[in-house]
């Protein structure tokens, strides 16, 4: 039997890492549970309101956020607060797929504007691999807004 996985990223700030990879990836950022968001409405200020309606406080160390694939294909991804700061490299990546079944300058091109996109969200350009044929396409190197590394690919 098969199972389903959640990816779980320990930061600082859930919240502005949730919104980086929801607009990333193309993913939701779900709102609390029974209660329909309009079309505009910012989720966290839902949640927020939903945990202190329950009279719960909740401290920037309790702080935690979710993002949900709407196509329901692809794991759920998970932020919660950690007191310590990255200190080396990842030792596991996302390869976030952005160039599927291009090759050459059309590919390096497509994962060039990706790029860019990400980079004015808040992402940071580490280094870019250029193709070498027959087993290297080509991909780049980035970092979120906390310094996680993941591969346009």
């Amino acid at each position: 039997m098969s199972r389903t996985v959640q990816i779980t990223v320990d930061c600082h700030d859930p919240e502005k890492l949730a919104r980086f990879w929801a607009e990333a990836l193309g993913y939701i950022i779900p709102g609390p549970p029974g209660v329909r968001l309009g079309e505009y409405e910012d989720p966290f200020a839902a949640w927020k309101k939903f945990i202190a309606d329950l009279g719960i406080e909740l401290g920037p160390e309790n702080m935690r956020a979710a993002i949900d694939d709407p196509d329901q294909v692809g794991p759920r991804i998970f932020f919660q607060t950690v007191p310590e700061p990255k200190t080396v490299k990842n030792r596991l990546h996302l390869d976030v797929r952005t160039a599927p079944g291009l090759d050459g300058d059309e590919r390096m091109d497509s994962l060039e504007a990706e790029c860019h996109r990400l980079s004015e969200l808040g992402g940071t350009r580490l280094r870019r691999v250029d193709p070498d044929p027959p087993l290297e396409h080509g991909f780049i190197v980035m970092a979120d807004p906390e310094g996680n590394e993941f591969c346009l690919d």
